[in-house]
């Protein structure tokens, strides 16, 4: 049986999306969808993680190779399963965290 969710939980973004959230995030899905990578490796994290990355600015394997695991795991939405994704792709590239 599908959950109803409740209209005072209906949200508008500003591309006119409409979309329902049972908490105070605003990210639209529709939008979060569309500003996925296809390739690279931020296209292998989930979103929150991906965020987390670029808005700290992150968004080559270079810039994340500057940061300690430490650094990265405090972000905001970035979670111990995304390290070793990314150690992977460290590795691909010849890097590795920042000791």
């Amino acid at each position: 049986m599908k959950k109803k969710v409740s209209s005072t939980n209906r949200r508008v973004c500003s591309e006119g999306h409409i979309f329902y959230k049972s908490t105070d995030c605003p990210t639209c899905p529709v939008c979060e969808a569309a500003k996925k990578p296809i390739d690279g490796f931020l296209s292998l994290l989930s979103a929150p993680a991906r965020r987390a990355l670029e808005n700290s600015g992150i968004k080559t394997a270079a810039q994340l190779a500057k940061r300690t695991e430490a650094e990265i795991l405090q972000l905001h939405g970035m979670g111990k399963a995304t390290i070793p994704i990314l150690r992977s792709v460290l590795k691909s590239n010849k890097l590795s965290f920042r000791k």
